[in-house]
């Protein structure tokens, strides 16, 4: 049966998850610039790497502006969404489709992260948390931004180059040899 939760439950419930998420995305960006064979894309997961610390750090200062205490809770979102990065690390290839597909999967946990902050902002708005909105907003502007970027990378740079890497699979296809990626495919169907 649910509890009776007030609006303040919620909002402290929402930070408390979204600050699980970005402890947990300070983890897997490292593994994303790892992965990344990009050097650009690689940079751009470095740089959201100390940008995520700041938030988490700017999670703490509404905590103590707002004098709430958070819930120890897992994002569970945030986990499956890692795992699905994880997955295509696991799966495919370093080169350009692999990272068109981290691009793919950063852009889920940027827009999952706006959500998060942008309804956050919403409730510490009803509550009068002004200062604690304030902080809020400043992370929702960078994810934003971050989101934008990702955005120009795979029109760019990612997603073009890992369709002329496909292309170039299936013209090796049609002359009789593959690629290592197209050979995998081969056996797994």
């Amino acid at each position: 049966m649910a509890q009776r939760k007030t609006i303040d439950d919620l909002f402290i419930h929402m930070l408390s998850d979204i600050y699980s998420a970005e402890k947990q995305l300070t983890k897997a960006l490292a593994k994303l610039s790892r992965a990344a064979s990009d050097p650009q894309l690689s940079e751009a997961f470095k740089i959201h790497l100390e940008e995520t610390q700041g938030q988490v750090e700017r999670i703490d200062q509404v905590v103590e502006t707002c004098d709430i205490r958070l819930k120890r809770m897992k994002c569970v979102a945030m986990e499956g969404l890692i795992e699905e990065g994880q997955e295509l690390i696991d799966e495919i290839e370093k080169g350009p489709v692999l990272d068109a597909g981290l691009v793919a999967a950063a852009q889920k946990v940027e827009h999952y992260e706006i959500a998060a902050y942008g309804s956050l902002c919403a409730i510490g708005k009803q509550l009068g948390f002004t200062e604690g909105v304030k902080l809020l907003q400043a992370t929702l502007e960078e994810e934003k931004a971050t989101d934008l970027k990702l955005g120009e990378f795979a029109e760019r740079a990612g997603n073009a180059k890992a369709s002329q890497q496909d292309g170039d699979d299936e013209s090796t296809r049609k002359s009789g040899s593959r690629s290592k990626a197209g050979q995998a495919r081969a056996e797994q169907a």
